[in-house]
């Protein structure tokens, strides 16, 4: 009995050091299905997400969700600390008398509290290795233990700068596209003078921040379940607008803003659909559709507005192929993480505020005193 136990203790202590490396510190995304990262990271967002169904404000919803990401973290951290002490703690019981002064068996939950004062270096010193395997053992789970906070801590930073890269996107995209953002709204403000220089330059700009975004949520898959700053916003909603954006510009476009729009499209898509893959989520169409025939004629009338192009026609076969490349996986991934897609920004309500941006560029430019502030941010 105790040398199965040993061996399933060094199997799980194994299988534990592993997983944190492949989570932490490798660099690369690992594609088995089987993990215990993986495993609790659904777990708890299914456990999580149970509870967010049940409250009906948007505000409190968000605001439930958005611990959900810095938690769940450290609870895996807690919950692999668990592991490696049970890890060891079976390694020890395994090993029969160990501890010094004992005159027989010692019971598994001594082996256990030893285990787990070896390994946050507590050194209580009420009980004591009294064989040489034993002593090994104690050093070896003190140095693991020691070693395995600290890499821990050090990679913290390392995981909040990906997610600050992404962030700041998401609040430039705010200014350009509104909150939350639309492919309309976008191509509104850019206007008929900047669609095809200014725009050009930002979806480049998006491009590398794609790219730096699919690097880091790839290598470390739960920086997705965090939420952004405002209510209205995220990476999803965020992708979402960028590909609706370049998706018109690809069907009905022309010049370099067309072949900038090609590029981005490729790297975000690529994005898009890598993470729903690495979150083993699988693509369905969004129902009702985001852009019913109504709003594809609005669509067509703002692209010729803007300047993008002087005739729409020809476009609306090219523009159903890659919306079909793309909304399958953000719909999914909007389900899954409870992040709403943004609509296309062409159906407009008649009765509404002003927002800060329309304060901004109006003709006066001035803010009457008592006017509300329409949110804080545009």
């Amino acid at each position: 009995m105790r040398v199965l136990v040993g061996f399933l203790g060094a199997a799980l202590l194994l299988t534990v050091l592993w997983d944190a490396f492949e989570t932490v510190v490798l660099p690369r995304h690992v594609s088995r299905s089987y993990r215990l990262a993986r495993l609790f990271f659904r777990f708890m967002w299914r456990l999580w997400t149970t509870f967010a169904v049940a409250i009906h404000s948007t505000k409190r919803r968000e605001t439930y969700l958005s611990y959900f990401g810095p938690l769940s973290m450290l609870m895996l951290l807690a919950f692999w600390a668990a592991m490696l002490v049970l890890a060891f703690g079976m390694l020890l019981w395994a090993g029969g008398r160990e501890i010094s002064g004992s005159t027989g068996a010692t019971s598994f939950w001594t082996d256990l509290y030893r285990s787990g004062s070896t390994f946050f270096t507590l050194g209580t010193g009420d009980v004591a290795p009294a064989t040489s395997l034993a002593r090994f053992t104690a050093i070896a789970e003190a140095g693991t233990g020691f070693g395995f906070l600290a890499v821990m801590i050090a990679y913290l930073p390392t995981l909040y700068s990906g997610l600050s890269e992404r962030e700041v996107n998401i609040s430039l995209l705010d200014a350009r596209a509104g909150s939350p953002p639309t492919a309309g709204e976008l191509l509104r403000r850019h206007g008929r003078q900047r669609v095809q220089d200014g725009l050009a330059d930002y979806l480049r700009e998006w491009e590398t921040g794609s790219a730096q975004l699919m690097e880091t949520h790839l290598s470390y898959p739960f920086l997705c379940f965090f939420r952004s700053q405002h209510d209205n916003q995220s990476w999803v909603a965020a992708f979402t607008a960028i590909l609706d954006v370049c998706a018109l510009l690809i069907a009905y476009g022309e010049g370099e803003t067309k072949w900038q729009a090609q590029l981005t499209f490729a790297i975000s898509r690529h994005a898009v659909a890598d993470l729903a893959e690495v979150l083993h989520i699988q693509p369905s169409p969004p129902s009702p559709d985001r852009l019913p025939p109504k709003d594809l004629v609005e669509v067509r009338c703002l692209l010729v507005e803007c300047g993008v192009v002087k005739s729409v026609h020809g476009g609306d076969a090219k523009l159903n192929e890659l919306r079909g490349m793309y909304e399958p996986q953000v719909n999914s991934l909007s389900r899954a993480l409870l992040m709403p897609l943004p609509s296309w920004g062409v159906a407009a309500p008649v009765h509404r505020k002003r927002t800060i941006w329309e304060r901004i560029v109006s003709a006066d430019g001035a803010v009457t005193e008592g006017e509300p502030e329409i949110g804080r941010h545009f």
